[in-house]
């Protein structure tokens, strides 16, 4: 696994990977410290499982029983927790196959991540943790295929932008009773605005702790403390492995490598950086190979799932150029949204791939998209518009390497859309290579609708096939012949209870690129 450009602050890596380190004890007898007497339940934040391999997989959970105290430590002392953990091969614990003790770090917001290995794997396991007397609800995951494996097929939902002030999770709860094998998160798991009644559509009082944009740790903590006690979060946590990738907002809106629009120094950036990643560590299932170095940490990495189909998980923000002054800086052939060290990662596994179906797990559209109805032409420099060089030189490993059935999976603008990726974008005739997967938004921006004023300008380009701005999901399922995509969407989410329907579902056949609309 492949870094790129380091921008500083050596010295806090160096002390988080030493906590992790000493944070996993191999057996259960050989706690960290003497466990406490908790006077509610620590585990309100619950629990998660994520990163599965052939042989195992990262389980995830938070000593917190006072989940929003305004300090962002969940109402834990300040030492050392141990935290005994089981995994089995059936729900009720009755064939245990792990067990150990972790210590909860109050360096680490009492965070526990455990990577185990040496299991079975395409099966389902079940686990779950104890602290004091207390123990957490189960989860349920599942290892991923052999590597090489003729996997006759899989099911995933794609996920992103989950806003909880702006409505419900309803949409967790609906996918849920999908029984996904991995949900791909792709983006903006927290957001750093100040929560108020002017964007607080829940029926709930929060402190004015949360009336405040997020900048340190102890706010980040907060935030996502505040994010993970919505109940059907929870569920789909403990029901499917999760693969997450990050945007911006769990950063700062627009947020451009080591640039941010809002004007502080470099310098102040990456302090708020280094904060926000490691909040984002704390609380999100992943590998000790993605503990941050200070302002960096590592979030590109690729997830196998046998013969049928490889994940490239991307990073479009860390690395990213500068946002361009005018057209010419622009189209200038230097500036990258993944970075040069993610883009020969990435060409390099894509020229190596014998998959079926090869991924690219993102956040930021892909797509030419020309915002100008007129005979003009208008981009969105956010996204990969702004960066068309880095989209170029994809398309030429796409086609060089002979790589077969792309697919791209993209999160970020609050709708459902899907569009033929094309060898010209200008040329609605030209050649179609790939296809690309834009999943909406679970909860930001509130109810939504059917359609909007975007719409004509999505719509305007030939080879965008799908446009809706309700909140919702994507379902899909995959097989060596064919990927069907649902997208799934809910009349409101502003209240609880939503019903959940398929607006609609397209298919790629594999060797035919390009969306095919079943409904």
């Amino acid at each position: 696994m492949h870094t790129g450009k380091q921008t500083g602050m050596p010295g806090q890596r160096v002390e988080l990977a030493s906590l992790i380190n000493r944070g996993l004890e191999p057996e259960d007898d050989s706690p960290a410290a003497e466990s406490p007497v908790f006077t509610d339940d620590p585990f309100k934040l619950g629990v998660a499982s994520g990163e599965p391999l052939p042989d195992g997989f990262v389980l995830w959970t938070r000593l917190a029983p006072d989940p929003l105290a305004e300090d962002g430590l969940g109402g834990m002392p300040d030492r050392s927790v141990p935290v005994r953990w089981e995994i089995a091969e059936d729900e009720h614990f009755r064939k245990i196959v792990r067990r150990g003790t972790a210590s909860a770090l109050p360096e680490l917001a009492h965070s526990v991540h455990v990577e185990v290995n040496g299991l079975k794997p395409a099966r389902y396991y079940w686990y779950r943790f104890k602290a004091g007397q207390e123990i957490s609800r189960a989860g349920r995951t599942k290892t991923a295929p052999p590597p090489y494996a003729d996997l006759a097929g899989m099911s995933f939902s794609l996920a992103s932008c989950q806003a909880w002030y702006h409505g419900y999770f309803t949409a967790y709860r609906h996918m849920a009773a999908d029984h996904p094998d991995v949900v791909f998160f792709l983006g903006d798991y927290i957001y750093e605005y100040p929560i108020n009644e002017n964007n607080l559509y829940r029926d709930v009082k929060l402190s004015d702790a949360h009336n405040a944009k997020t900048v340190t740790l102890s706010q980040y903590r907060l935030r996502y403390s505040l994010f993970k006690t919505d109940p059907d979060l929870q569920a789909i946590h403990a029901l499917a492995p999760w693969i997450v990738t990050m945007d911006d907002h769990e950063v700062e809106n627009n947020y451009a490598g080591v640039y941010s629009q809002y004007n502080p120094s470099v310098e102040e950036f990456l302090k708020q950086r280094a904060a926000a990643y490691q909040a984002f560590y704390e609380n999100i299932p992943v590998r000790s190979t993605s503990i941050p170095k200070g302002p960096d940490m590592l979030m590109y990495r690729r997830f196998r799932y046998g013969n049928l189909a490889e994940f490239n998980v991307l990073d479009t923000r860390q690395y990213r150029s500068k946002y361009p002054a005018n057209e010419r800086e622009r189209l200038d052939p230097a500036r990258s949204i993944l970075g040069k060290a993610q883009e020969q990662w990435l060409f390099r596994g894509l020229s190596r791939s014998n998959a079926i179906w090869n991924m690219l797990t993102q956040q930021v559209v892909l797509a030419q998209i020309d915002r100008d109805t007129g005979p003009g032409t208008a981009y969105s420099v956010d996204q990969w518009d702004g960066y068309p060089a880095t989209r170029d030189r994809l398309f030429s490993a796409y086609q060089t390497c002979g790589i077969k059935n792309p697919v791209v999976l993209t999160g970020d603008i609050h709708r459902h859309a899907a569009a033929d990726l094309k060898a010209d974008f200008n040329d609605p005739q030209s050649k179609t290579i790939g296809t690309e997967l834009i999943a909406t938004s679970i909860s930001s921006d509130g109810d939504g609708a059917e359609t909007d004023s975007l719409a004509p300008i999505w719509l305007g380009n030939p080879h965008v096939k799908l446009y809706n701005a309700q909140r919702g999901y994507v379902r899909c399922t995959m097989t060596p012949k064919q990927l069907k995509a649902d997208f799934q969407v809910l009349p409101y989410i502003t209240r609880p209870g939503a019903p959940v329907s398929t607006y609609a579902g397209f298919v790629i056949e594999a060797g035919r690129p390009g969306l095919q609309r079943i409904h």
